[in-house]
This record gives C-alpha cells, structure tokens and sequence, in this order.
C-alpha cells in the first residue's frame, strides 16, 4: 500500500508513523507512506496557503491551488495507482471500524489536513471521501490522520506477528473482545478462570464467545442493536441478563 498526506506540518509525522508496527510494516517494505507540505505547491511569491472567505465571516480557509497542484504531483508519480483521497473534516462521515477494513483493501490512501476555519468549498470536488474521527474538533487533521493510518495498516497482510489479532479485536466482530490473561495463574489473591487453563478448546472458545458478549452488553449495549445474535448468542445474552436480575 502507498499512502500520502497532504500536511502544512509534516514533522508531526516523524515520530508516530516510524516507530512500531507502522515503521516496522515500512522497513519491510509492506508500506510506502509519503509526507508532502502543500505549502511548497502554492504559487503564491510568499507560499501563502490561505485567505479570507469571500461573503466574510471568521477565520481563514484554505486556497484550493496548492491542494489542487500537491495532488496533481502524486497522480504524475502514480499514475495507474487508483486513489482513496480522504479529506479530514468535522463535518465528515465518522470514522469507524469497518471504514477501517475498507481502506485496507486499497492500493494507495491519501489524506489531506486541514487547518484553520476550513476549506475552500472546492477542494471537496478533488477528494472521494470526507471523514471525521469523532463529534470534536481539533486544531488540525494531522491527528486524526495519523490515527486513521495506525488502524488501518495494522489490518494489511503480514503487518501483525498474527493475523488472528486483528479478526478478534473489539469491534472487528461487531462484540467487544473477550477478557484476557497471562502468567502468573493467580496474582495478589485474582485467578485465571479455570476454563481457560484446562486444554478445552471448545469450552474455552464457548467462554471467549459469552464474555464477549457480557462485555459488550456491559459496556457498549448500543452495538446489540447493529448486530444479528444466533439463536445461541441470544440465549447466552437472557442468561446473562438473568444473572444481573438475581
């Protein structure tokens, strides 16, 4: 996977997307992430990169000719590759999970921060998708992007020591995940559940799937409602309901 971000602050990017499972996906040549500062592209004498809203109102927004020429770079060194170019914007459609999964099935993302008040109306004509990490506002995308790559390249073919983590995580299967353990067998009095220290895998993958689903009705009931429960999973759920009534 190729990856671009369009940023007027690429040494934000240094750190996050060198170190772990992002640096390790790029030494082993899995991934290709390119930061460019659209401030190079503007045609401005003085790289300007933003101006005042015709009609007034607060704040600057971002001129459409240096996002405009950045992208017109990366289609001339990449010109066969088909591009999801994602715009980061409050106002877009929240990022979640399964957005995640689909922008692991691409072959090159590019991701445009923004700054400031906000856009030009015309930049949105250049992008194919416009998404928001949550109902908040920050003071730049750059975050934001940097958290939309971290959950995405982890779900790229052999990024992960094991593939399995990612299908189990809390909400890739629609459930929080189950709780975990690991040695010592007991610590300051608290003990792994019997069940998983017996060699059953049946029983231990029965458990997994009835704590999950307590977790998840616990926690994060809203998820039930998106969901189909078998015929299993929705008898577990009354018998953990049940136990909460006793």
């Amino acid at each position: 996977m190729r990856i671009d971000v369009l940023t007027l602050f690429p040494k934000m990017f240094e750190g996050p997307l060198g170190e772990s499972i992002i640096g390790k996906a790029v030494a082993k040549g899995l991934l290709d992430i390119n930061i460019s500062n659209f401030r190079d592209y503007s045609d401005h004498k003085h790289q300007v990169v933003d101006d005042y809203p015709y009609g007034g109102g607060a704040g600057m927004l971002l001129k459409v000719q240096p996002i405009y020429a950045n992208l017109a770079d990366i289609e001339a060194t990449s010109p066969t590759t088909k591009k999801r170019i994602v715009l980061l914007d409050p106002a877009g459609k929240r990022f979640d999970q399964k957005m995640a999964e689909e922008f692991a099935e691409e072959e090159h993302l590019v991701f445009i921060c923004g700054h400031y008040e906000g856009y030009d109306e015309r930049i949105r004509t250049l992008v194919t998708d416009e998404v928001s990490l949550g109902d908040y506002v920050l003071t730049g995308g750059e975050l934001g992007a940097m958290v939309m790559i971290d959950a995405t390249v982890r779900l790229l073919p052999e990024v992960l020591g094991n593939e399995l983590s990612a299908q189990t995580d809390s909400h890739s299967t629609g459930l929080l995940e189950h709780p975990q353990y690991t040695r010592p067998a007991e610590f300051n009095g608290m003990k792994v559940p019997e069940v998983l220290t017996n060699g059953n895998h049946k029983l231990i993958a029965e458990w997994q799937q009835k704590e999950s689903l307590r977790r998840t009705w616990e926690r994060r009931p809203d998820m039930l409602e998106n969901i189909a429960l078998t015929e299993e999973q929705q008898q577990w759920l009354k018998e953990i309901q049940a136990e909460y009534e006793e």
